[in-house]
C-alpha cells in the first residue's frame, strides 16, 4: 500500500480553493482550483505531492496557464528531459514536446502517433523519467481518449509462482525497439540522426521495480519499448515478455481519461502504463508534453 496520505480540506489562503478528488472507481484523482497565476507555496506543494504519491494519475482541471508555467510547475517535480526528438520541441520550450496529429503545409506540427503501444515514458533511458504533464490545447469533438494501467495492482495481481520467477530479473529497453515499424506506416517519424541515435542507447532496468517513495512494488515492462529479459535465451524471453504484456494491462487495472478542455495529466512513469486510443485523422489534436527525470 502507499504511505502517502490525502489532506481534502480545501486552501482558503489566496483567491482560490485548492481540492483533490480522488475519482470513484480508479486510482486517479482531479486537482481543482489549482492558480498557477501566483507562487505556488511549500504547503500548497506538498498537498500536490502528496496526491500525486497516492494517485498515480492526477487530472488538474480548468487549467489557462502559458508554456513557461508549465515548464516552471513540472520543474517543481525534479528536473526535465528532453525528447530525442527535437523536431517537434514546442519554439522557445524545449522542454515541451509538442503531441498533435495536426500537419500544416506538408509538415507534422506534432508527434501524432505518440503512444501508439503501451508504456512508460522514456523508460529506455538511464535514468527512467519520474512523470509527465501533458496539457491539452485542441481536442477533438471524438476519440482521443487516454488509457492508463495501474502497475502496481498488476504485480499484486501475479500468481505467486509468476511472482517469484520475474522477481529478480532485468529487462533491456530501446527506443528503437518498434520505431521503424512506426516509421514505415506513420507520417510522423523523422529519420533519427546518427546524434539521436547515441542519445538513446538501449538501458537495462528490473522487470520489477519498487517505487522509491511509496515502497510499492510493481512491473516495469511495455510492449513499446522491452525488447528482450536479460540472461534468458530469446524464446523463453519473448514467452514471459507477452505474458507480461498481456497481463499488465488488463482492463481491471485501467482507468480511461476522457479529455476535457483545459485539462492537464500528471502520471506517474514510475506506477502507471498509457496508452492513446487515437481519433479520426481529420480532427485536430495538440496537447504539450514536459517529463519529469526520475
Amino acid at each position: 500500500m502507499s504511505t502517502a496520505t490525502l489532506d481534502h480540506r480545501p486552501d482558503t489562503a489566496g483567491t482560490d480553493t485548492l481540492q483533490i478528488r480522488p475519482l470513484p472507481g480508479s486510482f486517479a484523482a482531479e486537482v481543482l482550483g489549482l492558480d498557477l497565476d501566483r507562487p505556488l507555496d511549500d504547503a500548497r506543494f506538498a498537498r500536490l505531492h502528496r496526491a500525486h504519491l497516492a494517485h498515480p494519475v492526477l487530472v488538474f482541471r480548468d487549467l489557462r496557464i502559458t508554456p513557461a508555467q508549465q515548464v516552471a510547475f513540472s520543474r517543481r517535480f525534479g528536473p526535465l528531459q528532453i525528447h530525442v526528438l527535437h523536431q517537434f520541441q514546442l519554439p522557445g520550450h524545449p522542454e515541451i514536446l509538442v503531441v498533435s496529429n495536426i500537419v500544416e503545409n506538408g509538415q507534422p506540427q506534432g508527434l501524432g502517433d505518440a503512444g501508439h503501444y503501451w508504456h512508460s515514458d522514456l523508460s529506455y533511458v538511464a535514468k527512467p523519467s519520474l512523470g509527465s504533464m501533458l496539457l491539452a490545447q485542441e481536442l477533438p469533438s471524438e476519440g482521443g481518449d487516454t488509457l492508463f494501467a495501474d502497475q502496481h495492482a498488476a504485480w499484486d495481481a501475479l500468481p505467486p509462482e509468476l511472482q517469484q520467477r520475474v522477481r529478480h530479473l532485468q529487462a533491456e529497453h530501446s527506443y528503437l525497439a518498434k520505431y521503424e515499424e512506426l516509421r514505415a506506416r506513420s507520417p510522423w517519424r523523422p529519420k533519427l540522426s546518427a546524434e539521436q541515435i547515441a542519445q538513446v542507447r538501449p538501458s537495462v532496468h528490473p522487470v520489477v521495480r519498487r517505487h522509491p517513495e511509496t515502497g510499492r512494488l510493481g512491473l516495469f515492462v511495455s510492449e513499446h519499448f522491452t525488447t528482450r529479459i536479460v540472461g534468458l535465451p530469446e524464446a523463453e524471453s519473448r514467452a514471459l515478455l507477452d505474458q507480461l504484456f498481456a497481463h499488465s494491462t488488463r482492463p481491471e487495472f485501467q482507468y480511461r481519461h476522457v479529455w476535457r478542455e483545459g485539462d492537464m495529466v500528471f502520471w506517474d512513469n514510475r506506477s502507471v502504463l498509457h496508452l492513446a486510443t487515437g481519433c479520426p485523422a481529420h480532427l485536430r489534436r495538440r496537447l504539450h508534453r514536459t517529463t519529469i527525470e526520475g
